[in-house]
């Protein structure tokens, strides 16, 4: 497995980091699996030299965290391991158990690691902004979990770019922790970070590990056609896809996909993929996988290099579109069923 170094942190990441939002509690979401179903994920991805790890404590409202962290633990030298989790979900119904408060930056902190079973979070990212606590607070707080040894770097997922430069430049006027880091929304479907974010983080040597890099998985062929009814099982109950895809354009970038793919003799995910890995700007796509067959297309990808024709193809359909995936998910709201 191929690594990079994650921005200006010194660390080296495998160019793949597992995202383990489908590890936890299938009671949270019917297509998450269990602890034992799991285990043959972070075996394969281990073997395979991923050492970076993704997840959140709103996910399966912290069993990912434990899941991850105990099997990273049995599995892994964690001294190795990069893992990665978020929080400012709600992970409650109380008024302060969602936002980016200093109160609920350090219970949430504190939470984390009891259920990762760590002593220090490598990369602890805020999972959106909040507009009703002032930036300044946010960033202090941060700053302090860092100082304190709790966290080793911060970072930020799915904003605007004023917004990210906009912390950047409060963390250096205070001489607080930059974000060392943005998880964003990014892939062959969805290209308007490319207009301002992507740039930003190049110069300010910001990483780039980007969420569904396969667009839910239909640049993986995952539906015979965007609009069937048909798909996975995740797809089926997934309550973002129709918010986060359907532009006029989808269809042709699916097909310019596939069409590389039958050439290259490859599944369309491992070209998709290969597409994020050749960006300049992206240091590891994060990649959930509910079966192994996803996990070594990823794993693949790493080798695939693509040739500047096929690039040109893969990107000539895209058509421009509205920003999508910036706001708090329906996804992660408490549910009478999940608790």
């Amino acid at each position: 497995m191929k690594t990079t170094i994650l921005g200006a942190t010194g660390m080296q990441v495998s160019r793949i980091c597992l995202g383990c939002m489908s590890y936890g509690s299938p009671a949270w979401r019917p297509w998450v699996l269990d602890e034992d179903a799991a285990r043959p994920f972070f075996e394969r991805a281990i073997e395979a030299g991923i050492n970076f790890f993704d997840t959140a404590d709103v996910y399966s409202r912290g069993v990912s965290e434990q899941v991850t962290g105990k099997l990273l633990r049995e599995l892994g030298n964690l001294d190795e391991c990069v893992i990665a989790t978020k929080l400012r979900m709600p992970m409650g119904r109380g008024p302060n158990s969602a936002g980016l408060s200093r109160k609920h930056i350090q219970q949430a902190c504190e939470a984390s690691l009891r259920r990762l079973g760590v002593e220090t979070i490598d990369l602890y990212q805020l999972h959106r902004l909040d507009p009703s606590t002032p930036m300044e607070v946010t960033l202090r707080a941060l700053d302090d979990l860092v100082r304190q040894g709790k966290v080793r770097h911060v970072g930020l997922s799915s904003a605007y770019a004023w917004e990210m430069a906009t912390a950047l430049g409060q963390s250096d006027r205070c001489g607080l922790e930059r974000f060392a880091s943005m998880q964003n929304h990014y892939n062959l479907l969805y290209r308007e970070e490319e207009r301002e974010m992507l740039p930003l983080c190049e110069t300010e040597e910001i990483a780039v590990i980007p969420w569904s890099p396969l667009a839910r998985g239909l640049l993986a062929g995952a539906r015979p056609e965007l609009r069937s009814p048909r798909g996975t099982a995740r797809q089926e109950s997934d309550e973002l896809i129709e918010r986060l895809y359907g532009s006029e354009s989808d269809e042709e970038v699916v097909q310019a996909v596939r069409s590389v793919a039958r050439e290259r003799g490859l599944p369309p995910a491992q070209i998709a993929l290969a597409w994020l890995l050749s960006r300049p700007a992206v240091t590891a796509p994060i990649v959930g996988a509910t079966q192994l067959a996803h996990l070594e297309d990823a794993i693949a990808a790493v080798e695939v290099e693509l040739t500047p024709e096929e690039i040109d193809r893969l990107e000539a359909p895209y058509r421009p579109q509205a920003v999508k995936g910036l706001g708090p998910a329906a996804l992660y709201r408490p549910s009478r069923r999940s608790g």
